[in-house]
Formats: structure tokens, sequence, C-alpha cells
């Protein structure tokens, strides 16, 4: 008995090693880790100190292209004689406010969609019958006296959270729709539904543009034209439901069919099954390629240039072509593209993670 009571003082009186010397075991626990440490340690504070010279120390935060010209580190004035047209293109200088209030009207819109509890038909009402509305009469006015705007001279970053919005907005469903067709059985419309989708998924989204620019004209009849903001939106659209298709079919086969076959044992007809059973199943767990489908096209819309519209990468390329600055600030034009689409990617890869939690995706 006494020596029970021993083992269990001891055991009690045993505490977990402190943060501080698993820290120093991680990273200095062998020699090799020592060495990997060290080096790494100094080749980031070498790559830090390089950095901070050129973003701070060395900058140039006031001038002209000659001051730039002449000094060693980052020409931020690039940045702020040239942000209005890397934003909004060659939308018209003194309307400029509508497409940075329709800018924060979608941003805030998209932020308060976000909420789970929120999602609903009133939601989904409030978008497509209030605030795309809005957002269109401000982009293209002609009403309530706002100058009228062709969509030739939208630009920027307006244009590039259009396409990728609007485009995938309108994938989604089309998506969905086109993997129920391909596990149907219905042989002719899973025969159409994999032909619609391996077709689309096997040429590149270049090529869609492209085609939808040149040769969907020809087609037309004589004195019909389609802008082509509409004919780049639609070749997103059904570029982007045959890859949403394959990844929400991945997610339906992964629900048990004793699932759809207990619905129907209900009493419940197929389409009222799939609504309230399966898919809600199987959206939950196909929500990170779905993020990543998203993040990938929204960086995609690059592509648009094509068809001659001026999305966000190309007004920056086309201002550090300002002859003006052009070879004086190159490095800044990207870095300031790369930190917006960084910011986007990486605000849609938290939500991605909240999402799983919420949803209880994960076993952790």
């Amino acid at each position: 008995m006494a020596d029970m009571d021993l083992q269990l003082t001891a055991v009690a009186s045993e505490r977990p090693p402190r943060r501080q010397a698993q820290w120093i075991r991680t990273w200095f626990g062998t020699p090799g880790n020592t060495v990997v440490t060290l080096v790494c340690a100094g080749a980031l504070f070498t790559l830090g100190r390089l950095v901070i010279d050129w973003l701070l120390v060395n900058a140039t935060f006031a001038g002209t292209p000659a001051d730039c010209k002449s000094a060693t580190g980052a020409c931020w004035p690039f940045l702020a004689a040239k942000l209005r047209y890397m934003l909004f293109g060659f939308y018209p200088f003194e309307e400029q406010w509508r497409p940075l209030l329709a800018l924060i009207l979608f941003v805030g819109g998209a932020l308060v969609s976000m909420l789970p509890r929120l999602w609903g038909r009133a939601l989904l009402g409030a978008w497509f019958l209030v605030l795309m509305p809005v957002l269109y009469i401000l982009m293209a006015g002609g009403f309530f006296g706002l100058m009228p705007v062709p969509t030739s001279q939208w630009g920027g970053l307006p244009l590039s959270f259009l396409l990728s919005f609007v485009g995938l907005a309108c994938a989604l469903p089309l998506g969905i729709l086109l993997a129920l067709s391909r596990i149907s059985d219905l042989p002719i419309i899973r025969i159409l539904a994999i032909s619609f989708i391996e077709i689309v998924r096997g040429v590149p989204l270049i090529s869609i543009l492209f085609m939808a620019t040149v040769m969907l004209p020809l087609f037309m009849p004589d004195g019909i034209t389609i802008d082509k903001l509409v004919r780049a939106q639609v070749a997103i659209i059904i570029f982007a439901a045959a890859y949403i298709a394959e990844i929400v079919r991945g997610g339906l086969q992964d629900v048990p069919r004793g699932q759809s076959e207990a619905g129907s044992s209900l009493g419940l007809h197929y389409w009222l099954v799939m609504y309230k059973i399966v898919l809600p199943q199987a959206m939950k767990k196909v929500i990170p390629p779905l993020v990543g489908l998203f993040i990938g096209f929204f960086q995609d819309t690059t592509l648009v240039t094509i068809v001659g519209l001026l999305d966000f990468l190309d007004t920056v390329r086309s201002a550090m072509r300002d002859p003006a600055w052009q070879g004086i600030a190159v490095l800044e034009g990207y870095l300031f593209a790369a930190a917006v689409y960084f910011a986007f990617s990486a605000l849609m890869g938290s939500y991605s993670r909240f999402l799983e939690r919420y949803f209880r995706t994960t076993h952790d």
C-alpha cells in the first residue's frame, strides 16, 4: 500500500516539460537541426534586411520619375500617380467614384453573405433583385442622371470581381445540374452531360474565350452583335461549370446510397431527395476544392485581355508601360497586384477553413 502511495505521489509530482525546453529541443536538439536552424535564420535575416532596405530605407516616397530613376529602392510615387488607373482602367476619371462605390458595395455584400446563418432565399433575392441591379446602374449609368459608360471602358479591379463573381455564381447551379445529369440513370442525359464536361475540360479557357470573341459573331445574324463583356462572361460560366460539375460529382459519390434510398422510402421524389438529403451532404464534403477553384478562376480572369477587356492585372501592366515610368517602376506594380491577389486568396482560404469548422466536415 505504501509503495502504491509513493508511485501515485511520484506521478502527481511529474510536470509536463516546459514549452521553452520543447522549443529548444525542436530547433537545436541535434547537430543537424542546429545547422539547419542557423542557416535558415541567417538566410531569413539577410533576405529581410534586403527587403526592408528596398521597401523603406532606400525607397522614394515622393518625387518624380527622375527621382525614382536615381534611387536604389522602391518607387512609391508610381503607385500614388497610377493607383486610380490601376484600379479602374479607362473608366472616365470624373466618374470613378461610381466603380469605387460599386466595389465597396460588392465587398460589403460579400462579407455579409459569408455568414452561414444569413443564407437563404432572402439573401439570394437581395443579391439578384437589389444589389446586382444597383451595381450595374452604377457601372453602366444611363439612369438617374448618371453618364452612360460603355463596357469597353470598364476595367481594373471591379471588372475582375464582376467576371469572377457573376461567372462562378451562375456556374455553380449549372455545375450542380451537370453533376446530377452525369450520374443520372437516363442514358441520353448522362451521355450529353459527359460529352459537355469532357469537351469543355479538354480545352484551355483561352480557347473558349477566343471562340466566344471571334467565332461566335460569325454565326450571328447580320446587325446583331453581343457585347464582348457578355461573351467573356458566358465563356467563363461554361468553363467553370464543367469543373464544378466534376467536383460536385465527387461529393455526390461519397454520400452513401442508403441516404437517397431512405428518402425515397419516405415518399420523397427525386428532386426533393437531392435538395433536402443528398446535396447538403455532398456540398459540405467539397468545400475545399470548390474554394480552391474559385480562387483559381479569380486569378484566371487575367485571360480576358484576349477579348480586349482590361482586368486588374492588365491595367497594372498598362500603367507600367507609361513612357514616363517605363523601366523605372516594374517590381512595384507587380508587388501591388500580387498583394491584392494574395489578400483575396488568403481571405477565401480562411473562409474555407471557417466553413469546414462550421459544418464540422473534419474529425479534428
